[in-house]
Formats: C-alpha cells, structure tokens, sequence
C-alpha cells in the first residue's frame, strides 16, 4: 500500500513538473533570443557607424586626388600653353623673314628685269653694228658673206685635221704606254703575292739511316730483301760509300714516294725481310693515297675553286708527285690560279673562272705518265668526262696555244702560266744550259760596234752593256739598245724577257797643283 502511495506521488510530481520545467525553459529561450538581437541589432549599427565612416574617408580620398589631379593637368596646360605660345613666336618671326626675303626677292627680279631689258636693247644696237661692218667688210674684201664663210670654213677643216691627227697620234702613244703599265703593274702586284719557291728533286730521294750497318739489312742475305723492295715498288736502291744514307732512284715520284715511306717504316721497325717489305710496302700506298686525298683538298681550299668533283680533287692530289723541269706541278697549279684570279680582280673580270681554269690546267699531267697524248689533250677529256664548265675546258685547251682562247679569262690563265714557269727559281736548269746562255747574251752584246764591255746578271734576265763615250752618243744608245734586243729575240730561246740595260759614261778628272 505504502508502496503504490509512493509510486501515486513520483507519478502526480512528474506529471506537474514537466510542464512547468518546459514552461521556465522557453522563458529562459526568449529571454536569449531577445538578448542576441538586441546585440545583432547593435553590431548593425556600429557596423552601419563605421561604414559611413568609410564611406566619407574614402569620398575625401578621392576629392583630395581629384584636387591634385586637376593642380597637375593645370600646371601640364600652363606649361602646353606656354610652349604652344614660344612656338607661335617663332612661327611669326620667320612668317616675317619670310615676307622680308620675298620682298627683296621680287625688288631683285624688278631690277633683273630692268638688266635684261638694257641688255636686249645693247644686243639690238650690236647686231645694227655687226650688220654694218659686215657690209663693210665684204665692200673691202670683194667677198660675200657666203664666200668668206666658205674660205673660212676650208682652213678651219685643214687647220684641224692637222691637230686632230695629232692628237690622235698622241693619244694613241699614251694609251700604249698607259696599258704597258697597268699590265706591268698588275703582273708584278700578282707575282708579288704569289712568289714561293717550287722547285725539288726530280730523280731521287734520299733516305738517312741511323748508322752504317743497316745498309747490310736493306741488302739482305744473298739480297733477297733489296731485290725484293725493287720489285715491289720499281725504284732502284743505289746503295754506296755514301755514310749513313740510301739513294732511291727513279722517275716516278709517286713509285719514289712509295719506296721512301716503306724503307722508313722499315727502318723504324727493325725487322726487315720479304714478308715484312711487303706489309710495309701496302702501308706506304696506303699513306700516300691518304696524302693524295689531303693535298687536293688543300689546294682546293687555298685557291677557294668549289663543286669539283671528288675524283678531280685526287688527280690534284697527285700532282704533288708530278714535277715539270723541277718545278712541283700542284703548287705551281695553286699558284696559276691565284695569279689569274689577282689578275682577273684588277682587271674587273670573273676571278671565279680564273681561279678555277688556272688551277685545272695541268690536271692532264696526273695521268700522262699512264695514258697516250699531251697533258693537254688528256686533261681536256678529264674535264669533259667529269662534265666540268666548258669555258674552264676552253682555258685548259688553250693554255699552251693548241686552239684559241674563247674569254678573258683563258688569256689570264696562259700568262699566269708563263709567270709562274719562267720567273727564276720556278724551274730548274742543266748547269751547261744556263752557262751558254749567259755566253750567248754576252756574245751578242760585244759584236755590237762601239760596245766595251757586256755582262749578264739576273739569272740571265738582264745584260748589261758598257759602251765607248767616245763612239756612242746619247741617241745611238737607244738605238743600240734597240738592235741587241731585236738580234736577241731572232737568236735566243729563253723564257719570260731579257732586259737590255745601256750605260755610257763619261769621266772628266783634272788636278789641283
């Protein structure tokens, strides 16, 4: 019982608390809710505050730029005005001189006017003049107008005939002289850029040893291994008395060259016998097959000739084991086309074509020792095989005189050629040879009358001829130089030119006593 009055009570306590508990929880509800706007609307306001605070901060910023603003754009337009205004000055001032300077212009055309007036009226008062005399002339000459002007014009004409063919006459000396210069000038601005010294051995080479004993090595047992090297490369081993030093011998300077690097190689290596000479031998041909390669490129790139073909560029090559009279056939070649291309330069020509020819025109010379005809003939077919320009196969064909030169140019590369053959210590000439020539030019000096005495310097090119004062004026020297020269060119072969050089002299001495 007391329990169930118990459980009566808890349950009548709860119905009634609840509603009240939930009663004073939504008072407590509102009383926050009512708090927190009243704040809201509070911060709403401060922020409205501090908003119009801004507002007008900001609106004073502005007007403060704007103030300066406009304080700069006025001082900009003072200053514009300012300008505008010195340039309108000035535009006045010479608007003025201007005017001034039109005005005296005009004041001078008056005054011009005014000259050329008078002088038309002096014209008409000197042609009334001339008018006059001319009848009196004619009334003393007995000659009308027409006549005396017939007479006049008559020895007018023979007068300048005269004079005219003088100054042709002249004219014509002076341009012969004028173009004998140039043409020294060019020559001798070309061989001054070109000289080099191209001679060498033609025959045989020489190759060192370490010391004497290796001569019984080269030779060999029974001499196997010099029988052997001969056979391989054709060059003959002259091995004599001569200390510490073998001569090949041969005329072939490509078989030479051969032989030369493989007894190098050799010797060098110690170890000499047939197997070995034979190794050694394919070596050397192979090196100079490489230097072949390496020297028609080098000649190629020290004249500038471009696009010729890789096999011209080997026969080039070749070449360095090609000599004429001595003289090594590339470099002469290299120095044939920059002659020609210096003087194709001078004279306004196409130093392209020049350049080209001359280095080209003895490629026939790589392969004369192989094939039948002249070097000319078979570079000529070279240079057609390779489809090369006609105008460089004309230069080539006409170098030496066998057809005739088409360009400019073709005469070029045969002066070129002869520069470089016959300047001295190009080519290389028989003691004896040079001898009697020498012997020659003298001979031909002294059988002149009147000549003292002769000499013959320069290698030949010059002689040099002593006459009597006493039987050779003046005027017969050039005479006298003249005929020896002439008796010269009609007697002798010789390249290049002979400079005859006559010297009179004439002493006086006396004595103080």
């Amino acid at each position: 019982m007391t329990i169930v009055i118990i459980i009566v009570s808890v349950v009548i306590s709860f119905a009634i608390g609840v509603p009240v508990g939930m009663a004073y929880r939504k008072k407590v509800a509102e009383s926050k809710i009512q708090g927190a706007e009243n704040e809201a609307k509070r911060l709403v306001d401060l922020a409205k505050i501090e908003a119009e605070n801004l507002k007008k901060e900001e609106i004073f910023k502005a007007k403060e730029e704007i103030m300066n603003s406009r304080k700069e754009l006025d001082q900009e337009i003072k200053e514009r005005r300012g300008e505008v205004q010195k340039q309108e000055s000035r535009l006045i001032q010479k608007e003025e001189n201007l005017e001034r300077r039109s005005e005296n212009f005009e004041k001078k055309e008056r005054e011009i006017e005014r000259e050329l007036q008078d002088i038309e009226n002096q014209k008409e008062e000197i042609k009334k003049l001339h008018d006059q005399e001319v009848i009196e002339l004619q009334k003393i000459a007995s000659l009308t107008r027409e006549e005396a002007k017939k007479k006049l014009l008559s020895e007018m004409d023979k007068q300048l005939t005269a004079e005219k063919a003088a100054l042709i006459r002249e004219k014509e000396q002076q341009a012969k002289e004028t173009a004998i210069k140039q043409a020294k000038e060019i020559l001798c601005y070309s061989i001054q850029k070109c000289a080099a010294d191209h001679s060498q051995e033609t025959t045989v080479s020489i190759v060192s040893l370490p010391n004497d004993d290796m001569k019984g090595r080269i030779i060999g047992r029974e001499g196997r291994n010099i029988k052997a090297l001969e056979t391989l490369t054709g060059i003959d081993l002259i091995i004599d008395d001569t200390p510490e030093a073998v001569v090949l011998s041969g005329f072939d300077p490509l078989r030479r060259e051969v032989a030369k690097i493989a007894l190098e190689k050799l010797i060098d290596d110690g170890r000499i016998h047939p197997a070995k000479i034979e190794e050694m031998v394919e070596k050397a041909k192979e090196e100079v097959e490489n230097t072949i390669k390496e020297e028609g490129e080098r000649a190629v790139l020290e004249t500038g000739v471009i696009g010729l073909h890789p096999d011209i560029v080997k026969l080039l090559g070749k070449l360095k084991y090609r000599t004429s009279y001595g003289q090594n056939v590339l470099n002469h070649s290299i120095e044939v086309s920059n002659l020609a291309r210096i003087m194709a330069d001078e004279l306004g020509l196409d130093p392209k074509l020049a350049r080209r020819a001359g280095l080209l025109h003895d490629i026939g010379k790589a392969l004369d020792h192989d094939m039948e005809g002249t070097h000319v003939e078979i570079g000529v077919e070279v240079l057609k095989k390779y489809k090369e320009n006609p105008l460089v196969i004309n230069a080539v064909e006409a170098h030496h005189g066998d057809v005739e030169p088409q360009t400019l140019e073709a005469v070029l590369v045969q002066a070129a050629d002869a520069i470089s053959a016959s300047r001295p210590g190009a080519r290389r000439e028989t003691l004896e040879a040079y001898i009697k020539r020498l012997q020659n030019l003298e001979e031909i000096a002294d059988s002149f009358d009147g000549v003292e005495k002769s000499f013959a310097i320069q290698a030949g090119r010059e002689v040099r001829i002593i006459v009597k004062p006493d039987k050779i004026s003046d005027d017969q020297m050039t005479i006298l130089a003249r005929d020896v020269s002439k008796r010269i060119e009609d007697e002798m072969d010789y390249p290049g030119q002979i400079k005859v050089n006559v010297i009179r002299e004439t002493r006086v001495a006396d004595y103080a006593k």
